[in-house]
């Protein structure tokens, strides 16, 4: 019985198309780079955990508008207020950024909403309070975090291939990361913990798959004639594993994509930066890693 080939076998030139690719991937690095400057003043949307400040998670027995909600704070003068629906419940959760020199904004927030909702049984389930200084130990914390996943990475394929295929590794994980963080600021989108949670993942994510790609190319290397060319072992081994490596990345976005889309807010900016960092990933496995080895090694020699 055959197999269905969903995927039939390719002969691309992925090392003649390299610099249109690092075009589009100089955009990418070019707006992660500002982004991240922007994380780093504090002038992207950070969460609490970052700013420091207050969260309420509140809950009402019946319905109540967002839009009320909202309408309440803003007459009341409580300004950087952010206020997040969690889908199918009559939960909300209510972040105050920066406001931590504010002893009492808790309980004039708590104050507000039991006058306001006498009979829709207002009830608060949590609070998170984190102050500016915590918010900043957490955002070098996370960068520590990152510096120390790129430089084992390093480490790890330098053992197991050679020093160059580590740096090309490294860029190209750098570059998906970049990615996330540059789309995730046009959007506008949050950034917490669970943000960083996913640069990470799609760190060790897109790190195997140039780990198969390289391991390809070393088994090619020592199989071809050595007077072969480089930029043809390259060629033949990304299109040996490019249907192993895209219907992985497509099982796995049919995964994400249900949490995405009916995960609910909660898990929203979680699951928005894997999608994203999946795409980004396969696409630097394939475009960004293996021609930059190609490209260091043709000066060296």
């Amino acid at each position: 019985m055959k197999q269905i080939e969903i995927i039939k076998d390719t002969n691309i030139d992925f090392i003649k198309h390299r610099k249109k690719a690092f075009i589009i991937s100089a955009i990418i690095v070019c707006l992660g780079f500002f982004a991240f400057i922007m994380v780093w003043l504090g002038k992207a949307n950070l969460s609490v955990d970052f700013t420091g400040g207050i969260q309420l998670h509140i809950r009402f027995d019946k319905k109540v508008d967002i839009g009320t909600l909202r309408d309440i704070f803003s007459k009341n003068d409580i300004k950087n207020v952010q206020i997040q629906e969690i889908s199918g419940t009559n939960e909300f959760l209510i972040k105050t950024k920066g406001v931590e020199e504010e002893k009492n904004i808790q309980d004039k927030i708590e104050s507000l909403l039991k006058n306001a909702f006498v009979d829709r049984g207002f009830q608060v389930l949590a609070t998170n309070m984190v102050g500016a200084s915590v918010g900043k130990t957490l955002k070098r914390d996370a960068l520590i975090a990152m510096t120390i996943s790129f430089i084992c990475i390093i480490i790890y394929i330098a053992w197991r291939f050679a020093f160059i295929f580590g740096i090309a590794a490294t860029i190209a994980t750098f570059h998906d990361v970049l990615g996330i963080l540059g789309i995730f600021y046009i959007l506008n989108m949050e950034m917490n913990i669970l943000f960083i949670t996913a640069l990470l993942t799609i760190a060790g994510y897109s790190l195997t798959d140039t780990v198969v790609v390289f391991d390809r190319i070393r088994e090619n290397m020592s199989r071809m004639k050595s007077k072969s060319d480089f930029g043809e072992v390259i060629n033949k081994s990304i299109n040996e594993v490019l249907r192993r490596t895209l219907i992985t990345s497509l099982t796995t976005l049919l995964a994400v994509g249900a949490i995405l889309f009916l995960g609910g807010k909660t898990l929203l900016d979680f699951s928005l930066a894997l999608f994203i960092g999946i795409i980004i990933g396969t696409y630097s496995s394939i475009f960004v890693a293996s021609p930059l080895v190609f490209i260091w090694r043709k000066r060296v020699r």
